[in-house]
């Protein structure tokens, strides 16, 4: 059932040039489905790609371990090593970045106030370490 009414939902993407706005922890399903993609954590939008840039090269570490979570048949299945640490409270979030007490690259600058800032080839990405991650 979920197979068709995500086929269905792909159908009238384009067929119909329906815009969706699809929500879901299956990245699986997300890139299958998606164009473009907003990784969020606790709330913030984390990283934004094109489908195909995110999946081929994730920039933040959060990104990367959702990824490195999903099942591939294509690589040699390990278990993905589980995010570190936890999750902080939703409702006293600390300035910088919120990944930044479950991050492994963490350093000071990410404690504070974090920015979007461009990652190649058009997307965008909310870490200071992104190009050297």
């Amino acid at each position: 059932m979920q197979a068709q009414i995500i086929n269905l939902l792909k159908r009238l993407n384009r067929d119909k040039g329906l815009t969706i706005l699809f929500i879901s922890h299956d990245m699986n399903v997300v890139r299958y489905l998606c164009d473009r993609v907003a990784v969020m954590y606790l709330g913030e939008v984390v990283e934004l790609q094109d489908s195909d840039a995110l999946f081929a090269a994730p920039a933040h570490p959060y990104t990367r371990a959702l990824i490195a979570a999903v099942p591939d048949v294509r690589r040699r299945q390990e278990l993905a090593e589980p995010i570190a640490g936890e999750i902080p409270d939703p409702f006293a979030v600390l300035p910088g970045c919120r990944f930044a007490t479950r991050c492994p690259l963490v350093e000071d600058a990410c404690h504070r106030p974090q920015p979007m800032r461009p990652v190649p080839p058009a997307g965008l990405v909310r870490c200071w370490k992104a190009s050297t991650a």
